[in-house]
């Protein structure tokens, strides 16, 4: 095998196959509380049979193949299968409805589509996948919904001998699309090689020291960049063992089951450990988190096993800041929440915080390889080796978004301090203006909005208004205290200090009029969140721009809808 063959997903597995074919890879927890446990060597098996299959429908070299489905250890197989057939995957979000799958199914030209497993029963599969293309060939993953015109993985793996002509492909090659989320417009199909995606691994993930001893939780979807990034390439690169988790209701107890050394998770994830565990510590027990005690450090281990976190060395988030205060308080626990940046066009390769340089509100300095600036007009630039090869059949939208001496404009309004950490203040395309002819950037507002109590989502909107004004959907915990008449005084109370204070820090053009607290639900399925569960700003400003006129009539600053 070459040094460009070996250099890919599929030259890492059939490494770990011969150098560690009896140690567990990927660990998958069943509906009735049971696990199966797949070795590198199963793991190649049913790879080599799957690409076998592949290439006996002798589609053209180079074809498309989407997988539709939640993270599990036969989607990282389908993934390499079709790799080895000497195929493109195209990974689709499993909350997609089906109009967006069959944009991206038609887009991308898929040949086959493997459907893993989906939040929906047998009877709303039907439904959607009456929508999908009647001549599409669909082979069903363990655990998907009842599909009786798809051929399912196990009777065609069982059926079939290992590939006896495999792909072999290069590092340059194209391996993936990988679909934007969508958050404005139609998705953008995002091109990656082998070589742009292990280009995280070569950058930011050996800052954390990874080996073939750690453990992770794959449950943020496959079919994003940085969980295929820091989950899927990480592990084939150094070889580790990766679980995954069964349903929302199952969570906790897959994360006891994994025990993590490195756990990524997004701040919604982190921010809601943080309130659960709180809410049930004494005034004595958090007095007790800040002093060096023999009886504290009881105490924090006690905290960190509940949640499946005891092993864990390294905590990663990014996607949106996490409040100072939660911060400090995993940090006093004994576990450094390090933020990182990337975007699907640099397979997540961008920026990531170092250990002992953290700095609240920024998302790290540049990852190895990686080169950043700040343009005239304040949009961040980044050059890096996990750069796309372009854009799915729109190659003049590629060259729109490069400059000259190759940088990606990433849409990013940014600053860098002088130890070239990357604080991001908003996103160009999000900045309005107010009837006063005054230009707002939301982020940085929002960013402030997210340490308000009672706080899930936010977004500030005012274009066309003479004041911007905030938005926030309430969480379980807040709605709580505004249902209960004895907290909800004391809810208003502090929610107006917070808006009173976070005004005087705002410019005067930038000042909140109100904020408003709403219980609507934001959601990926009724899309007002991304896949990524990023706000879709277009969609929660129409939703809510009829009503603001009658918010600034009452002439509150704390309101409730």
């Amino acid at each position: 095998m070459s040094d460009t063959q070996a250099m890919t997903l599929i030259g890492q597995l059939l490494k770990w196959e011969k150098e560690r074919p009896d140690d567990v890879y990927l660990v998958q927890p069943l509906p009735n509380g049971e696990v199966d446990s797949f070795t590198w060597k199963a793991v190649a098996s049913q790879v080599k049979r799957m690409a076998a299959y592949l290439q006996s429908r002798d589609f053209p070299p180079n074809s498309q193949i989407a997988i539709l489905g939640k993270n599990s250890a036969h989607w990282i197989m389908a993934d390499l299968a079709i790799m080895l057939a000497g195929h493109v995957s195209v990974p689709l979000y499993p909350s997609l409805d089906s109009d967006s799958a069959n944009y991206i199914l038609d887009h991308s030209e898929s040949r086959l589509l493997f459907v893993g497993k989906l939040d929906i029963d047998d009877d709303a599969w039907y439904g959607y996948q009456q929508a999908l293309p009647v001549d599409l060939p669909r082979v069903t993953l363990p655990l998907s919904p009842i599909d009786t015109i798809a051929e399912p993985w196990e009777a065609i793996v069982s059926a079939h001998q290992p590939i006896e002509s495999p792909a072999a492909p290069s590092s340059e090659d194209l391996a993936t699309i990988i679909y934007t989320s969508g958050s404005t417009g139609k998705p953008k199909g995002v091109m990656h090689s082998c070589r742009s995606m292990f280009a995280v691994c070569d950058g930011f993930l050996d800052i954390m020291n990874m080996s073939q001893d750690d453990r992770m939780l794959s449950y943020l979807p496959l079919a994003h960049a940085a969980e295929r990034a820091i989950i899927e390439t990480a592990s084939l690169y150094y070889g580790f063992r990766v679980y995954f988790s069964d349903s929302q209701e199952t969570f906790v107890p897959d994360l006891q089951r994994a025990q993590p050394t490195v756990f990524f998770s997004v701040p919604r994830l982190w921010l809601k450990f943080y309130a659960t565990v709180d809410q049930k510590l004494t005034p004595a027990q958090r007095t007790l988190l800040e002093e060096d005690k023999p009886e504290s450090d009881v105490l924090r281990r006690g905290i960190l096993t509940q949640l499946g976190l005891q092993a864990a060395r390294i905590g990663i988030t990014g996607s949106a800041p996490i409040p100072e205060s939660v911060v400090s308080w995993y940090r006093s626990l004994g576990l450094e929440l390090l933020d990182c940046y990337g975007m699907s066009e640099n397979f997540a390769t961008s920026h990531v915080s170092r250990p002992g340089q953290v700095r609240v509100g920024y998302v790290g300095s540049p990852a190895k390889g990686v080169e950043a600036r700040i343009a005239p007009s304040g949009e961040l630039e980044v050059k890096s080796p996990g750069q796309m090869m372009g854009y799915f059949k729109a190659p003049e939208k590629m060259q729109s978004e490069m400059t000259e001496d190759g940088f990606f404009k990433t849409g990013d309004c940014g600053e860098i301090d002088e130890l070239d950490r990357l604080k991001i203040t908003g996103r160009v395309k999000d900045i309005f203006k107010t009837s006063k002819g005054k230009y707002v950037a939301p982020v940085p507002i929002e960013q402030q909005l997210s340490a308000i109590p009672g706080n899930e989502s936010v977004c500030v909107m005012g274009s066309g208004f003479p004041q911007p004004f905030a938005v926030i959907v309430l969480s379980e915990e807040g709605v709580a205290q505004v249902s209960d008449t004895t907290k909800k005084g004391t809810f208003d109370k502090c929610a107006a200090c917070f808006f009173t204070d976070l005004n005087q820090t705002l410019a005067a053009h930038e000042k909140l009029a109100f904020i408003v607290f709403v219980r609507d639900d934001w959601s990926i399925e009724n899309g007002f969140l991304t896949p990524t569960l990023k706000i879709k700003r277009a969609v929660v400003e129409s939703a809510y721009d009829d009503m603001a006129q009658q918010w600034f009539d009452t002439k509150e600053t704390v309101i409730h809808q």
